[in-house]
């Protein structure tokens, strides 16, 4: 029988092949459950600082709930810009900062302004699912470039030439998340700066998945940035937000710094998009910028140290499991010896053992063997309760 007429003859084949990716495959089967541990989010066990909820509270007792703006409130949008100030020593204008709504719609937004159906977006991978998600319900491809295990120096390494080889004329710009998701890998100066000529040069865009550039364990106070060589002309897209290093995942706000030439366009972008972020949830996340949010940032990144410590003490004492220890963020891409079916047996896990991990098929591209052989877990989390996630996770080993 002919599909013309049939409800759903009027939408994107590409819409109605999408698929929850792994990690909501999994989470669904136990979410809620008390009796699970739940390591297989991108987020700690922190709740929001009492000072940032407060200041949210104080802003709906006094009605803040209007529209505010549909990029940001002025204020909130200078906070950002003094921010980067404070953190990398350069500031960008604020003309160039929107806040269209959570960090994932500041990453749509980004695509929206260069991906049309037939264009590529080239992707450092393993990566985060909803980059190539989102420019699946575009219409673009999705070509990955694999970060490659150097075990014998205990890093990631990115191939520049493969990198370069992978874009075509058809390529529209390159993701890079630094620090990454899941790997926790950070970019060096040198990467960033070869990457940034390259694109120069075939005038192609960057974007740049910055969210937890704060959360590095090194001396700096924050990991390397595009923003600190590009210049305002640059086709740079930097997305950021509150979610990771002030715990707020659930208050979906975030930001993006783009080029100066859409100052315009993005007046019009985040109207249409979200209308702008939500009116009292800003000034919670401009209490998150003030010197206490500063303080709150340390103090996350010394709790999320000591996780990684734990795994790293752990793991020490496994046969069958090994990491390249994170740079920054706070997950854990564990590699299991003999384990071909990261979904499956993280789906196994959550009945079996009561703990969730996120399989490593879910961070790229289908059939990527490495990461099959994978789980990424949180490790922000209570010492103890982690301890135990952990335990339970190599007890329950295929």
């Amino acid at each position: 029988m002919s599909q013309l007429g049939s409800p759903s003859s009027a939408i994107r084949p590409a819409i109605l092949a999408l698929r929850p990716n792994g990690i909501g495959a999994v989470s669904s089967l136990g979410l809620g459950d008390p009796s699970v541990i739940p390591l297989w989010f991108g987020e700690t066990d922190l709740v929001t600082p009492a000072f940032i909820r407060d200041a949210a509270k104080r802003a709906l007792d006094d009605g803040k709930t209007f529209y505010s703006g549909a990029r940001g409130m002025p204020a909130l949008r200078q906070a950002i810009a003094d921010f980067y100030g404070r953190v990398l020593g350069t500031t960008p204008d604020v003309s160039r900062i929107s806040l269209p709504g959570a960090a994932t719609l500041a990453l749509v937004t980004a695509l929206q302004c260069l991906i049309e159906a037939g264009d590529n977006l080239v992707i450092v991978s393993p990566v985060w699912p909803s980059i190539f998600q989102a420019v699946t319900q575009l219409g673009g491809e999705n070509r990955f470039v694999r970060l490659r295990e150097d075990w014998k120096s205990q890093s990631w390494h990115l191939d520049l030439d493969e990198l370069f080889a992978a874009c075509t004329d058809r390529t529209k710009a390159i993701f890079i998340a630094s620090p990454g998701n899941p790997t926790g890998w950070v970019a060096s100066r040198e990467e960033q700066g070869a990457i940034l000529d390259f694109a120069r040069r075939r005038g192609i865009a960057v974007i740049a998945d910055e969210v937890y550039g704060t959360l590095v364990y090194s001396e700096r106070a924050h990991a390397p940035s595009f923003l600190e060589i590009a210049t305002s002309e640059d086709n740079l897209f930097v997305i950021n937000g509150f979610s990771k290093a002030w715990a707020m995942t659930g208050w979906r706000i975030g930001w993006l710094v783009h080029p100066a030439v859409l100052d315009r366009s993005m007046d019009v972008m985040c109207i249409a998009n979200n209308t702008g972020p939500t009116a009292f949830a800003q000034y919670g996340a401009l209490a998150a910028l003030s010197v206490e949010g500063d303080n709150f940032r340390a103090q996350m990144r010394a709790y999320c140290a000591r996780g990684r410590e734990v795994v790293d003490e752990w793991l020490a004492a496994q046969n069958r499991l090994r990491w390249i220890r994170p740079e920054g963020a706070f997950y854990g891409f564990l590699q299991i010896e003999g384990l071909h079916d990261s979904l499956q047996y993280a789906s196994q896990l959550v009945h079996s053992a009561k703990v969730g991990v996120a399989p490593g098929s879910a961070f790229g591209p289908p059939h990527d063997i490495a990461s099959d052989a994978c789980v990424r877990i949180c490790f922000g989390q209570d010492p103890e309760r982690l301890r135990e996630g952990l335990e339970r996770l190599g007890r329950a080993l295929p």
